[in-house]
């Protein structure tokens, strides 16, 4: 992106909701997300003379094989189990593209894209 004609493009990082509030027993998943979001500050900023803008989707609970298991119920903070609603993946790919059809000029830093009643807000 630096050497091109013309410089500049756009990164898009996947980062995680866990990256801000981690789920019981995560640790190295939840560091890698954390380590996702110093890069992605770290290149916004260094990007910049390059015309290379930066930013990160934390995706929580998308419909996924990943996530079938939140179905059956996953460990809580509280110590309890409980089930997960999920949304559509396609969802989480719209906000990408989204992300990614803005002008160099505008950047999305970080998007947020969860399922409604995900207990994201109240686990921290």
């Amino acid at each position: 992106m630096k050497s091109q004609d013309p410089m500049g493009g756009r990164i898009i990082n996947n980062g995680s909701i866990s990256a801000y509030t981690p789920r019981p027993d995560s640790v190295a998943y939840t560091a890698t997300k954390h380590s996702i979001t110093g890069l992605t500050k770290s290149t916004s900023l260094d990007g910049r003379k390059y015309n290379i803008a930066c930013g990160q989707i934390d995706i929580g609970n998308a419909a996924t094989p990943m996530t079938a298991r939140m179905s059956g119920g996953v460990p809580q903070a509280s110590g309890l189990t409980i089930e997960e609603p999920t949304y559509d993946v396609n969802h989480a790919a719209d906000a990408v593209v989204f992300m990614a059809n803005l002008p160099l000029d505008t950047n999305v830093q970080f998007i947020t894209i969860m399922a409604t009643k995900m207990p994201y807000a109240g686990r921290g």
